[in-house]
């Protein structure tokens, strides 16, 4: 009898031990998990902070732009898109000569007064750190003079849309006069011909050729690229 009580309370004590282990594990699995799922709403809320940040300051960016420029906006034939924070110039005979990318004495005035204070904007300190690419977007319609195929006319626009362009660029960099903004805007700033990839059309789907031929400076900021750091982040943890 005290043989048969002394097997029990061995095998007893080993399963104890044994209850005992599974307790502590199961004690740092639920840590883990915890400590998993903390650091997973800590990024998540850090992505929505960044995400509300980035669109505080295109809403203040914007505004900013809108303030110096609304009474000008009218007289230059030019918009700002608030979505995308495009600045568009769309009176296309104010802007080149057909088939030209040499810019018109109009157009050299209207950049002499839009280009410096647009600079000085986007470079202030309140912007210029959250600032990826400054786009200078030559567009055309998809037409062009004489009777040539559609790729030879889209390939003709793309070469024109990119000499028009770099003169717009080239010329907005001779109005700078601080070489500090000049070295951060030969950084940011970017001449992009894209021909008739991006051509506007009326409510029925048809090109308006007219507002197809334009010049867009448009900001882009870099609060995609910080999101998308905040999530490569994660997937590493």
């Amino acid at each position: 009898m005290l043989k048969f009580r002394s097997v029990k309370t061995e095998a007893d004590s080993e399963w104890i031990s044994i209850s005992d282990l599974m307790s502590v594990l199961m004690m740092i699995f639920l840590f883990i998990a915890i400590s998993y799922m903390h650091n997973v709403q800590r990024n998540q809320l850090n992505v929505k902070k960044v995400a509300v940040a980035y669109q505080e300051l295109q809403t203040d960016l914007y505004r900013e732009l809108w303030e110096e420029f609304k009474e000008d906006l009218p007289n230059w034939k030019a918009i700002i898109e608030k979505e995308t924070l495009t600045i568009r110039f769309e009176e296309p005979e104010v802007l080149f000569s057909i088939g030209s990318a040499e810019i018109t004495d109009k157009f050299q005035l209207i950049l002499e007064d839009f280009f410096p204070r647009y600079v000085r904007i986007i470079s202030s300190d309140k912007y210029r750190n959250n600032i990826e690419e400054i786009r200078i977007e030559g567009h055309t319609s998809s037409e062009w003079v004489g009777e040539i195929r559609e790729m030879e006319a889209y390939f003709n626009n793309m070469s024109l849309s990119q000499n028009r362009t770099r003169s717009v660029l080239k010329y907005c960099l001779s109005l700078i006069k601080n070489s500090i903004i000049l070295s951060w805007a030969q950084q940011y700033i970017t001449a992009n011909g894209l021909s008739s990839s991006h051509l506007i059309k009326n409510k029925e789907g048809i090109e308006d050729k007219e507002k197809s031929r334009r010049v867009e400076f448009r900001t882009k900021t870099n609060a995609e690229k910080k999101v998308v750091e905040i999530i490569e982040h994660m997937e590493k943890i």
